[in-house]
């Protein structure tokens, strides 16, 4: 379905904020989530149930002085944090999020999906060399180095899914979907996708870059007021979009359970609306379980060493994707 131009940026725009929103709301979730992981009561004071505490942390970070090391590269200390949050937000045009309901539909859409995370190491390798501090300079590195060996595994990931699905196209992806979920039909590569979008979103038990242990805060050790929360705010939208796009390629994206069984009522009483309100509800529900999940595995799992993370990428992580593409090239070849 065409959608007219206008109503492609009503939907951006309204992406835009939804996802802005979100960083909001996910940083509370967590706060909440891990206070009861560890027992005890996390935000509770600013607005009721501590529902303000986001919006509060933002005036604060707001009128925080911007301070910038002498030494530094003014240009590209403050373009890093901006290459992190429009990196971020531009990726959310790809995300079909019901039938017909997406705002880039490129036929493309999972090959440019791969190359637009790719650019947000540039954001926190920047931000690590500009700085001009030995600790930031290491966190850049090491989450160059990270995302390098971990992206191989990702593609691999996903081109199992596009070997099954026979496209590229993200609404294509989700529509094959429709009978049974490519995490049923393709296990291997969900439980590495998902793996490796801990490694590239920099949460624990991946996230060496900002190890305060070692690097006092990593890549943004030298960065204050709202550039400091550029990077957090690009984080959680980050935290967000991968939960989407894990849902897209193997849970089914915003397919309902079963939706091929019934489908056809709502198309044939003239209640396609509702069926794409569902199927929005459907993709935000599953999305957010993910992002629970997220925020779940970094308050119960111990970050690893450097040595364990590179081993678990190359030595493990690797073979094993590259096995599994050439067994499922194999299986679609005989049976396709």
């Amino acid at each position: 379905m065409d959608l007219p131009l206008a109503v492609i940026a009503l939907i951006g725009f309204g992406l835009i904020n939804v996802f802005l929103l979100s960083a909001s709301v996910l940083v509370y979730a967590e706060r909440k989530v891990s206070a009861y992981i560890h027992n005890r009561p996390g935000p509770n004071r600013v607005g009721p149930w501590g529902l303000l505490q986001p919006f509060a942390d933002v005036v604060k970070l707001v009128f925080k002085e911007d301070i910038r090391p002498a030494v530094a590269n003014p240009f590209i200390h403050s373009f890093a944090p901006w290459l992190m949050v429009v990196v971020a937000m531009t990726t959310v045009a790809l995300l079909p999020l019901a039938r017909g309901v997406v705002v880039a539909d490129v036929g493309v859409g999972a090959l440019a999906l791969l190359a637009l995370t790719s650019i947000a190491v540039y954001g926190v390798t920047l931000a690590g060399w500009s700085s001009n501090s030995k600790y930031s300079l290491l966190g850049g590195l090491r989450s160059s180095a990270q995302m390098i060996s971990y992206e191989l595994t990702m593609g691999l990931a996903v081109v199992s899914v596009i070997l099954m699905t026979g496209s590229l196209r993200m609404m294509d992806i989700v529509e094959a979907q429709n009978v049974v979920w490519n995490v049923f039909r393709n296990p291997v590569g969900c439980i590495l996708f998902i793996v490796t979008a801990f490694a590239e979103t920099n949460r624990a038990p991946f996230d060496l870059p900002e190890a305060e242990q070692e690097l006092v805060g990593g890549y943004h050790t030298e960065y204050s007021g709202m550039k400091f929360g550029m990077f957090f705010l690009a984080e959680y939208v980050n935290l967000f979009i991968a939960s989407f796009v894990i849902v897209t390629f193997f849970f089914g994206g915003y397919l309902l359970p079963f939706e091929n069984l019934y489908a056809h009522v709502f198309v044939d009483n003239g209640m396609t609306w509702l069926l794409t309100t569902l199927q929005l509800l459907a993709l935000g529900l599953k999305a957010a379980f993910f992002a629970f999940v997220f925020i779940w595995v970094r308050w119960t799992l111990p970050r690893f060493k450097y040595s364990q993370l590179m081993q678990l990428g190359w030595m493990y992580m690797l073979p094993i994707a590259l096995v599994w593409v050439f067994l499922v090239a194999v299986v679609m070849a005989i049976f396709a």
